[in-house]
């Protein structure tokens, strides 16, 4: 029924009711009545600002604006007594009047609704929701967004990654849906959560997520093409509503560079939801060229009071409290377009209060109002309706006491689509002030505020109970009485009489006399005038300093190359030359420019390395830091279309602590909850530096497949995704191999379908991609080999491999290598036979051996890991060192540019203070391409900031919670640690 009302409404006149329909409101309702309002300082939201000015309406639109108006002999008029005009703010983003989606059942289900055929085999893709088939209007809710001073909204039902439309609508409370609807389609949505309506599993993960972002469009493309045989309406709607404006939800900085991306490889540019913490990467930000809609939502400060709990709070929350209402000011500074959205806010009250702050940074009254209307009105393409007043738009405005964003200024109406609707009756007096009077001798004093609703009353300095009401004519007071036993009390009412107020005082004894509350004296008020204009005269504040990253332990500048020499350590160069004592090693322009005794420094930097040692920098070929919102795309057996890359974490402290280890690459895998699993990241941890500069550069292409226990579910509760056992994990890489070989049949064919999973899986197929594989008994590490055998390639790396002893020669004649853990065992079943020799034993049979991490804790101490492999099998210090430097380059193929100390390879040196696989080292220096990222005098430097950074902090968050200031209790926020087998479902 909706739908066809809709139809209807598409047809009607925009600004129209039915005509036909009877009307029983005020006259402000009735559009066909021209009504002009005079007298007003017009602000039009282009730039100019209008004094003395009349604005003429009718049907519901402006028909002319400006000084010199001609006023028709019928018309309506309305004397703005000088009052401000503003248009009526635009939100772009909301769920206003949206009906709540139903929850699915609890439970997960690997397959789609059965109930949805037709649709897409997601159910997450809901691009077929339209929002007028959940619009039901809410005059409550319109009136506080009225009250804010919104006169237009754009909403949508938040459900889904893809949402499906949104439409724009007129905040009316005296007018219908027939004329409050400007569009019944008005921009396509999209976001990064998941539908409550489905239990689908698929997604899991933030990665999954961008990965079915990527493939619905990739999806909807083929469709256009004509090429399915069945219909899916899903995807009907997303190429319905391509030209629509594309508003994606992302969150914070990170997500707003993701989905960018996303959109950069569907053709899509996406105006972006999201930023509040922009001013934190905003070159990364602007280089997207978005259109941002920014929340905000500024956290309030922390009660540290308890410095027990004020340890909870990290340093980068207690900057994001000083520093976030900067964030629109860097913004504007960037020429990066951008709306404020009231989205997020837990009322929208607070809207006009946040904005307040934002300003004291500089941003101008104008930059602030096309924020809230021009902008979102051209965001949405609805500029021609709203978001100015010119001629020929919808006649919303507000008008306001003052400056809109000033703190006593007053919204008295808000006009939308010529209809008024008060907010506050201007023509009602206004009482806020201070008054004094005497009674029996004693002087009283009345503070007076928020329009008659607060009264302050005080006797010399003792302040007494009081409460106090308005009804618009008449103002109550009640005071408890002066040293009153019988809590007896003095009834004063009054009227505005000129300045003062009038009336009567009704005494406890019962008599009654006439009272006049004097208002303050014209001193005092040109007192507080001055004192006004010096709070405006305040100094601008300033975002302050940042630090890359912008939390602890960040520099103020990132990192820059340098020409070093280090001079006389002692060199484990990890090559022929072996372990060089007393060695000179010059670093220019990224790379080892020379290796000697006695090396001409130049203008280089010199270190002294005497009685120290210099190794290439750690290589970690499994970890799982720096990834966020979930290491495991679990929800299907298959997930070779997400990547970690999507998904680095430049912020995680445990890239700093690896760096402090002398870890200076690693892979950043996918976890091991499916047979094939996510492609990997391989990284060099440049702390300060963007992801897309961390993930190295031309990086070979890996993925993680697994096998066992996780893969297999022996250890879930309610695992019921197939395989089930071990030979269901072999039949899940049998029948994806041969897909990929199927799929590769239709390439360039009519009807061909970009699949980005299958792409993967040929990929390795046609060895352009390599295969790291958890793994640890021996019958599946022989069946995975044969099986890549059978299908014409070689698994690259065994990961884990605790059983490797076991199957070393094999592994050697297929040419795999094993990245193992040095000394771990027994901590589930299928790694009860796990010696701790297993290192040694492969590596005496010819077999490529690293020793990895697979802990955020273990990482940054693989230098003793090492040294396990020579207690463990006397394997001797130059290659056990090789177990985490050129072994695991090799295992990555990166050994070409890193791994060892060799002219031409990549500067990538740790300078330890001691023998390296010692308990007692340490790194002085780790460097990374040239550039020290990790020094001890630095790491020195930032604990000191630190800490008296953290108490500048802590000092104003308490100055701010005894100014009254709403303060949040700490909150101790730590980054989850993952596992192979973490699953955030």
């Amino acid at each position: 029924m909706k739908k066809i009302l809709f139809l209807f409404f598409l047809w009607c006149f925009i600004g129209h009711s039915q005509e036909y329909f009877p009307n029983n409101d005020d006259i402000s309702a009735v559009n066909n009545v021209s009504r002009a309002i005079t007298n007003a300082t017009v602000h039009t939201g282009t730039g100019d600002v209008i004094k003395n000015a009349t604005i003429l309406i009718k049907d519901g639109k402006i028909q002319s604006i400006g000084k010199n108006v001609s006023i028709p002999k019928d018309a309506v008029i309305e004397d703005a007594n000088g009052n401000h005009i503003y248009p009526s703010f635009v939100e772009a983003y909301g769920d206003f009047s949206m009906k709540k989606p139903s929850r699915a059942e609890r439970g997960r289900s690997q397959q789609y609704d059965e109930g949805r055929k037709g649709y897409y085999w997601n159910d997450h893709i809901r691009a077929e929701q339209n929002a007028i088939d959940y619009f039901k209007y809410d005059e409550k809710a319109a009136k506080k967004l009225l009250e804010a001073g919104y006169g237009t909204v754009q909403t949508h039902l938040h459900d889904g990654i893809a949402r499906g439309t949104g439409m724009l609508v007129a905040l009316n409370n005296n007018g219908d849906d027939g004329n409050r609807i400007l569009r019944g389609e008005n921009a396509e949505h999209f976001s990064l959560d998941r539908s409550v309506q489905t239990n689908q599993a698929y997604p899991t993960s933030l990665m999954g997520t961008l990965a079915l972002l990527r493939q619905a469009h990739f999806d909807a493309n083929w469709y256009e093409k004509g090429n399915s045989n069945t219909r899916d309406l899903s995807l009907e709607a997303l190429i319905k509503n391509k030209n629509l404006t594309q508003i994606i939800e992302a969150g914070d900085k990170k997500n707003i560079l993701r989905v960018d991306k996303v959109g950069d490889l569907v053709g899509k540019q996406f105006v972006i939801v999201g930023g509040e913490d922009a001013y934190e990467m905003i070159g990364e930000i602007k280089n997207t060229n978005a259109s941002l809609i920014v929340p905000i939502n500024f956290p309030d400060a922390y009660d540290v009071s308890n410095p027990y709990q004020e340890w909870y709070v990290s340093l980068g929350d207690m900057r994001e409290w000083k520093q976030s209402p900067a964030n629109l000011k860097v913004l504007k500074e960037n020429n990066i377009t951008f709306s404020i959205t009231a989205h997020g806010l837990k009322d929208v009250k607070k809207l006009h209060e946040n904005i307040r702050q934002a300003m004291e940074y500089g941003l101008s009254e104008e930059d602030i109002l096309q924020a809230l209307t021009l902008t979102p009105a051209r965001i949405l393409k609805a500029d021609d309706l709203v978001g100015s007043l010119e001629k020929g738009k919808l006649a919303n405005f507000i008008m306001t006491s003052g400056p809109l964003f000033d703190k006593e200024t007053k919204i008295f109406e808000n006009w939308v689509q010529g209809s008024k609707h008060i907010i506050k009756n201007r023509h009602t007096p206004n009482l806020d002030g201070t008054y004094t009077t005497t009674l029996n001798g004693d002087e009283y004093k009345f503070v007076v505020s928020g329009d008659g609703k607060k009264a302050t009353i005080k006797i010399d300095t003792l302040k007494l109970g009081s409460k106090s009401s308005f009804d618009g004519q008449w103002l109550n007071l009640m005071m408890t009485q002066k040293d009153s036993d019988d809590k007896s009390y003095s009834r004063i009412v009054v009227q505005p009489d000129g300045k003062d107020l009038t009336g009567t005082v009704h005494l406890p004894s019962g008599d009654t006399l006439p009272v006049t509350l004097v208002a303050s004296s014209t001193e005092e008020k040109e007192e507080d005038q001055e004192k006004e204009e010096d709070n405006k005269d305040k100094e601008v504040k300033s975002l302050g300093a940042l630090t890359y990253p912008n939390l602890a332990y960040g520099a103020s500048q990132r990192p820059q190359q340098e020409t070093i020499l280090y001079r006389n350590a002692t060199v484990w160069t990890n090559e022929d030359d072996g372990i060089l004592k007393n060695t000179d090693v010059l670093v220019k322009d990224g790379k080892i420019a020379k290796i000697g005794t006695n090396l001409n420094a130049g203008r280089a930097r010199v270190i002294d390395a005497t009685g120290k040692h210099l190794t290439s920098g750690i290589i970690d070929e499994h970890s799982h830091i720096a990834i966020d919102n979930g290491v495991n795309e679990a929800g299907h057996n298959s997930t070779a279309e997400v990547t970690i890359e999507d998904v680095v974490d430049h912020e995680d402290i445990n890239l700093y602590r690896d760096l402090a280890g002398g870890v200076t690459t690693m892979q950043l895998l996918h976890g091991s909850a499916n047979p094939i699993g996510g492609r990997s990241a391989i990284i060099k941890p440049k702390w300060g530096y963007p992801a897309d500069e961390m993930i190295l550069e031309n990086s070979p292409k890996f993925i993680k497949f697994a096998l066992g226990e996780n893969v297999k579910q022996s250890r879930y509760q309610n695992g019921t995704r197939f395989p089930q056992s071990r030979m269901g994990v072999e039949q899940v890489f049998e029948d994806y191999f041969t897909r990929a070989r199927e799929y590769e049949k239709t390439k360039g064919t009519d009807s061909f379908r970009y699949d980005e999973e299958m792409e993967v899986m040929l990929e390795i197929l046609n060895k352009e991609r390599f295969i790291s594989c958890h793994s640890y008994v021996q019958s599946e590490i022989n069946m995975l080999m044969k099986l890549a055998e059978r299908h014409g390639f070689r698994v690259n790396t065994f990961t884990h491999i605790l059983e490797g002893y076991k199957v070393a020669d094999k592994m050697a004649e297929h040419g795999v290598g094993g990245s193992t853990f040095s000394d771990w065992w027994a901590y589930k079943y299928e790694v009860n036979d796990a010696i701790p020799y297993n290192g040694a034993i492969m590596h005496s049979q010819g077999v490529v051996t690293a020793f990895n991490s697979d802990d955020a804790e273990m990482s940054r101490r693989l230098n003793q890991e090492a040294a396990k492999a020579v207690k463990y099998g006397n394997v001797s210090e130059e290659d056990a060192w090789k177990f985490v430097t050129l072994n695991p380059a090799k295992l990555l193929h990166i050994d070409d540019r890193t791994g060892s100390i060799k002219v031409g390879k990549d500067a990538d040196l740790v300078l330890w203070n001691d023998h390296p696989m010692s308990v007692t080292a340490s790194a002085d220096y780790t460097m990374i391409d040239g550039i020290i990222f990790f020094s001890k005098e630095n790491d020195l430097r930032f604990r000191e900031s630190i800490k008296k950074e953290r108490q500048q902090l802590v000092n104003e968050m308490i100055e701010a919670k005894n100014k009254g200031m709403k303060t949040q209790t700490p909150k101790k926020r730590e980054k989850e640690l993952y596992e192979c087998e973490t699953i955030n479902w």
